[in-house]
Protein backbone atom coordinates (compact mmCIF):
# COMPACT_ATOMS: atom_id res chain seq x y z
CA UNK A 1 0.00 0.00 0.00
CA UNK A 2 1.04 3.62 -0.96
CA UNK A 3 1.69 6.34 1.60
CA UNK A 4 -1.00 8.27 2.01
CA UNK A 5 -2.97 6.04 -0.10
CA UNK A 6 -6.90 5.28 1.68
CA UNK A 7 -7.21 1.78 2.93
CA UNK A 8 -9.17 -0.58 1.18
CA UNK A 9 -11.23 -2.09 4.17
CA UNK A 10 -11.91 -0.68 7.67
CA UNK A 11 -13.88 -2.42 10.32
CA UNK A 12 -15.81 0.00 12.61
CA UNK A 13 -16.32 -1.62 16.03
CA UNK A 14 -19.17 -0.50 18.59
CA UNK A 15 -17.70 -1.81 21.92
CA UNK A 16 -18.42 -1.42 26.06
CA UNK A 17 -16.17 -1.37 28.56
CA UNK A 18 -13.75 -3.34 26.43
CA UNK A 19 -9.85 -3.40 26.85
CA UNK A 20 -8.93 -1.94 23.45
CA UNK A 21 -5.34 -2.62 23.33
CA UNK A 22 -6.05 -6.46 23.54
CA UNK A 23 -9.38 -6.49 21.22
CA UNK A 24 -7.82 -6.67 18.17
CA UNK A 25 -6.19 -10.14 18.70
CA UNK A 26 -9.75 -11.48 20.04
CA UNK A 27 -11.49 -10.33 16.80
CA UNK A 28 -8.58 -11.77 14.66
CA UNK A 29 -8.73 -8.13 13.04
CA UNK A 30 -6.74 -8.29 9.34
CA UNK A 31 -7.63 -4.55 8.17
CA UNK A 32 -7.32 -1.24 9.89
CA UNK A 33 -10.14 -0.29 11.99
CA UNK A 34 -11.56 2.02 14.33
CA UNK A 35 -13.19 1.36 18.17
CA UNK A 36 -15.35 3.35 20.13
CA UNK A 37 -15.19 2.38 23.45
CA UNK A 38 -18.25 3.75 25.46
CA UNK A 39 -16.60 3.42 29.01
CA UNK A 40 -15.73 6.10 31.93
CA UNK A 41 -13.53 8.54 29.94
CA UNK A 42 -12.40 10.62 27.23
CA UNK A 43 -9.52 9.60 25.61
CA UNK A 44 -8.05 8.65 22.06
CA UNK A 45 -5.07 6.12 21.43
CA UNK A 46 -3.66 3.84 18.54
CA UNK A 47 -1.79 0.89 17.85
CA UNK A 48 -0.66 -1.23 15.20
CA UNK A 49 -2.00 -4.74 15.10
CA UNK A 50 -0.45 -7.16 12.20
CA UNK A 51 0.55 -4.30 10.27
CA UNK A 52 -2.48 -2.52 10.46
CA UNK A 53 -3.46 0.72 12.45
CA UNK A 54 -6.25 0.62 15.09
CA UNK A 55 -7.76 3.51 16.41
CA UNK A 56 -9.12 4.26 19.57
CA UNK A 57 -11.91 6.34 20.47
CA UNK A 58 -13.30 6.52 24.38
CA UNK A 59 -15.89 8.12 25.80
CA UNK A 60 -18.32 8.40 28.65
CA UNK A 61 -21.81 8.48 26.72
CA UNK A 62 -23.90 5.85 25.64
CA UNK A 63 -25.68 4.35 23.05
CA UNK A 64 -24.76 1.98 20.18
CA UNK A 65 -26.11 4.56 17.29
CA UNK A 66 -23.87 7.47 18.71
CA UNK A 67 -21.49 5.27 18.91
CA UNK A 68 -21.40 3.51 15.18
CA UNK A 69 -21.72 7.59 14.16
CA UNK A 70 -18.74 8.27 15.76
CA UNK A 71 -17.03 5.90 13.53
CA UNK A 72 -18.24 7.20 10.52
CA UNK A 73 -17.35 10.09 10.91
CA UNK A 74 -14.03 9.21 11.30
CA UNK A 75 -13.79 6.52 8.39
CA UNK A 76 -11.48 7.20 5.91
CA UNK A 77 -11.47 3.87 4.12
CA UNK A 78 -13.33 2.57 0.35
CA UNK A 79 -15.16 -0.18 2.15
CA UNK A 80 -16.54 -0.25 5.82
CA UNK A 81 -17.53 -2.77 7.67
CA UNK A 82 -19.83 -2.59 10.52
CA UNK A 83 -19.09 -4.83 13.44
CA UNK A 84 -19.18 -5.65 17.29
CA UNK A 85 -16.88 -6.79 20.12
CA UNK A 86 -17.47 -10.23 20.11
CA UNK A 87 -17.35 -10.93 16.54
CA UNK A 88 -14.30 -13.09 15.49
CA UNK A 89 -13.34 -12.84 11.80
CA UNK A 90 -11.62 -15.65 10.00
CA UNK A 91 -8.81 -15.66 7.80
CA UNK A 92 -9.08 -13.89 4.68
CA UNK A 93 -12.20 -12.07 5.22
CA UNK A 94 -11.06 -8.47 4.08
CA UNK A 95 -10.27 -9.85 0.60
CA UNK A 96 -13.55 -11.39 0.48
CA UNK A 97 -15.54 -8.24 1.19
CA UNK A 98 -13.31 -6.61 -1.13
CA UNK A 99 -13.64 -8.92 -4.12
CA UNK A 100 -17.32 -9.33 -3.83
CA UNK A 101 -17.59 -5.29 -4.18
CA UNK A 102 -15.01 -5.80 -7.17
CA UNK A 103 -17.32 -8.47 -8.61
CA UNK A 104 -20.63 -5.99 -7.73
CA UNK A 105 -19.51 -2.72 -8.67
CA UNK A 106 -23.71 -1.84 -9.06
CA UNK A 107 -24.19 -2.66 -5.14
CA UNK A 108 -23.79 0.23 -2.59
CA UNK A 109 -24.13 -1.95 0.30
CA UNK A 110 -23.51 -5.86 0.82
CA UNK A 111 -24.90 -7.99 3.43
CA UNK A 112 -22.45 -10.68 4.44
CA UNK A 113 -23.10 -13.71 6.50
CA UNK A 114 -21.81 -13.61 10.20
CA UNK A 115 -22.58 -16.91 12.15
CA UNK A 116 -24.78 -16.14 14.66
CA UNK A 117 -24.61 -17.80 18.10
CA UNK A 118 -27.18 -20.18 19.29
CA UNK A 119 -30.62 -18.50 20.27
CA UNK A 120 -29.61 -15.31 17.80
CA UNK A 121 -30.20 -16.78 14.69
CA UNK A 122 -31.80 -14.45 12.63
CA UNK A 123 -30.73 -14.33 9.46
CA UNK A 124 -28.84 -16.63 6.76
CA UNK A 125 -27.99 -15.92 3.11
CA UNK A 126 -27.87 -18.67 0.65
CA UNK A 127 -26.96 -16.88 -2.13
CA UNK A 128 -26.44 -13.70 -3.90
CA UNK A 129 -29.63 -11.12 -4.42
CA UNK A 130 -30.97 -8.12 -3.61
CA UNK A 131 -32.82 -6.55 -1.07
CA UNK A 132 -35.94 -4.96 -0.40
CA UNK A 133 -38.29 -3.70 1.74
CA UNK A 134 -39.66 -6.74 2.62
CA UNK A 135 -36.69 -8.82 3.52
CA UNK A 136 -34.38 -6.20 4.85
CA UNK A 137 -35.61 -6.43 8.41
CA UNK A 138 -33.69 -9.25 9.77
CA UNK A 139 -29.95 -8.21 9.16
CA UNK A 140 -27.62 -7.13 12.37
CA UNK A 141 -25.70 -4.64 11.89
CA UNK A 142 -22.59 -6.31 11.74
CA UNK A 143 -23.50 -8.05 8.86
CA UNK A 144 -23.50 -4.82 6.91
CA UNK A 145 -20.89 -3.75 4.32
CA UNK A 146 -21.40 -0.42 2.34
CA UNK A 147 -18.93 1.80 0.33
CA UNK A 148 -18.08 4.78 2.24
CA UNK A 149 -18.88 7.37 -0.69
CA UNK A 150 -22.34 6.16 -1.13
CA UNK A 151 -23.43 6.18 2.56
CA UNK A 152 -21.61 9.86 2.94
CA UNK A 153 -23.93 11.36 -0.24
CA UNK A 154 -26.99 9.63 1.43
CA UNK A 155 -26.58 11.24 4.35
CA UNK A 156 -28.04 8.18 6.32
CA UNK A 157 -26.94 7.76 9.72
CA UNK A 158 -27.61 5.78 12.52
CA UNK A 159 -30.92 6.13 15.08
CA UNK A 160 -29.81 7.75 18.40
CA UNK A 161 -33.25 6.30 19.60
CA UNK A 162 -33.21 2.00 19.57
CA UNK A 163 -30.33 0.14 20.08
CA UNK A 164 -28.12 -0.77 23.43
CA UNK A 165 -28.14 1.84 25.60
CA UNK A 166 -30.90 3.94 23.96
CA UNK A 167 -34.18 4.68 24.81
CA UNK A 168 -35.62 2.14 23.25
CA UNK A 169 -34.38 -1.26 23.30
CA UNK A 170 -33.07 -2.47 19.77
CA UNK A 171 -33.79 -1.93 16.19
CA UNK A 172 -31.14 0.94 14.96
CA UNK A 173 -29.72 -1.39 12.32
CA UNK A 174 -33.38 -1.98 10.53
CA UNK A 175 -33.69 1.75 10.60
CA UNK A 176 -30.31 2.25 8.94
CA UNK A 177 -31.22 -0.19 6.46
CA UNK A 178 -34.65 1.44 5.87
CA UNK A 179 -32.69 5.05 5.39
CA UNK A 180 -30.46 3.37 3.01
CA UNK A 181 -33.23 1.56 0.86
CA UNK A 182 -35.40 5.33 1.08
CA UNK A 183 -32.34 7.01 -0.34
CA UNK A 184 -32.37 4.18 -3.11
CA UNK A 185 -29.50 2.61 -2.54
CA UNK A 186 -28.61 -0.03 -4.17
CA UNK A 187 -28.61 -3.17 -1.18
CA UNK A 188 -27.46 -6.73 -2.42
CA UNK A 189 -26.82 -10.18 0.30
CA UNK A 190 -24.08 -12.69 -0.28
CA UNK A 191 -23.61 -15.73 0.97
CA UNK A 192 -19.60 -14.96 1.52
CA UNK A 193 -19.31 -15.92 5.52
CA UNK A 194 -16.79 -13.62 7.17
CA UNK A 195 -16.69 -14.81 10.64
CA UNK A 196 -18.78 -15.88 13.76
CA UNK A 197 -20.59 -14.12 16.97
CA UNK A 198 -18.94 -15.30 20.05
CA UNK A 199 -21.71 -15.82 22.79
CA UNK A 200 -22.05 -13.29 25.34
CA UNK A 201 -25.16 -12.25 27.59
CA UNK A 202 -27.74 -9.56 25.27
CA UNK A 203 -26.75 -6.07 25.91
CA UNK A 204 -30.51 -5.23 26.20
CA UNK A 205 -32.94 -8.30 25.58
CA UNK A 206 -33.83 -9.14 29.07
CA UNK A 207 -36.79 -11.46 28.22
CA UNK A 208 -40.10 -11.18 26.80
CA UNK A 209 -41.30 -7.95 28.86
CA UNK A 210 -43.72 -5.33 28.59
CA UNK A 211 -40.49 -3.42 27.71
CA UNK A 212 -39.45 -5.85 24.74
CA UNK A 213 -43.28 -6.01 23.36
CA UNK A 214 -44.02 -1.99 23.47
CA UNK A 215 -40.51 -1.43 22.16
CA UNK A 216 -40.81 -3.53 19.27
CA UNK A 217 -44.56 -1.30 18.76
CA UNK A 218 -42.47 1.97 18.56
CA UNK A 219 -40.26 0.74 16.22
CA UNK A 220 -42.49 -1.02 13.54
CA UNK A 221 -44.47 2.52 13.63
CA UNK A 222 -41.16 3.74 11.90
CA UNK A 223 -40.05 0.95 9.84
CA UNK A 224 -43.39 0.15 8.42
CA UNK A 225 -45.97 2.98 9.00
CA UNK A 226 -49.61 2.57 8.78
CA UNK A 227 -48.58 -1.35 8.00
CA UNK A 228 -47.35 -1.14 11.63
CA UNK A 229 -49.98 -3.71 13.13
CA UNK A 230 -50.13 -5.88 10.25
CA UNK A 231 -46.73 -6.84 10.40
CA UNK A 232 -46.28 -6.34 14.25
CA UNK A 233 -49.22 -9.16 13.95
CA UNK A 234 -47.65 -11.58 11.98
CA UNK A 235 -44.15 -11.15 14.03
CA UNK A 236 -45.74 -12.03 17.04
CA UNK A 237 -47.94 -14.76 15.83
CA UNK A 238 -45.04 -16.76 13.81
CA UNK A 239 -42.97 -16.60 17.15
CA UNK A 240 -45.30 -17.09 19.57
CA UNK A 241 -44.18 -20.49 20.36
CA UNK A 242 -40.90 -18.48 21.74
CA UNK A 243 -42.35 -15.79 22.77
CA UNK A 244 -45.76 -15.90 24.00
CA UNK A 245 -45.72 -17.62 27.82
CA UNK A 246 -45.75 -15.39 30.32
CA UNK A 247 -48.67 -13.52 28.86
CA UNK A 248 -51.69 -14.33 26.50
CA UNK A 249 -51.08 -13.55 22.57
CA UNK A 250 -53.64 -10.57 22.80
CA UNK A 251 -51.60 -8.98 25.86
CA UNK A 252 -48.44 -9.29 23.62
CA UNK A 253 -50.48 -7.74 21.23
CA UNK A 254 -51.85 -5.08 22.86
CA UNK A 255 -48.66 -3.95 24.46
CA UNK A 256 -47.48 -3.52 20.83
CA UNK A 257 -50.05 -2.19 19.53
CA UNK A 258 -49.75 0.64 22.76
CA UNK A 259 -45.96 1.34 21.30
CA UNK A 260 -47.06 2.14 17.85
CA UNK A 261 -49.76 4.63 19.13
CA UNK A 262 -48.23 6.19 21.64
CA UNK A 263 -44.77 6.43 18.68
CA UNK A 264 -47.94 7.95 16.18
CA UNK A 265 -48.08 10.71 18.69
Amino acid sequence: MEDNKAPELEVLISAVDQNTTTLAAAMNLQCDAIIVNQCNEFAYSEYNYRTHLIRCFHCNERGVGKSRNITITHANADIILFSDEDILYREGYKEDVIKEFAAHPEADMILFNIKQSEGRETYYNKSFGRVRWYNYGRYPAYSIAVRRDKLLKSGVTFSQLFGGGARYSNGEDSLFLKQCLDKKMKIYKTNVTLGKEIQRKSTWFEGYTYKFFYDRGVLYHYLYGCMALVFGFRFIYKNRGQMVKDKTFIECFKIFANGVKNAEK
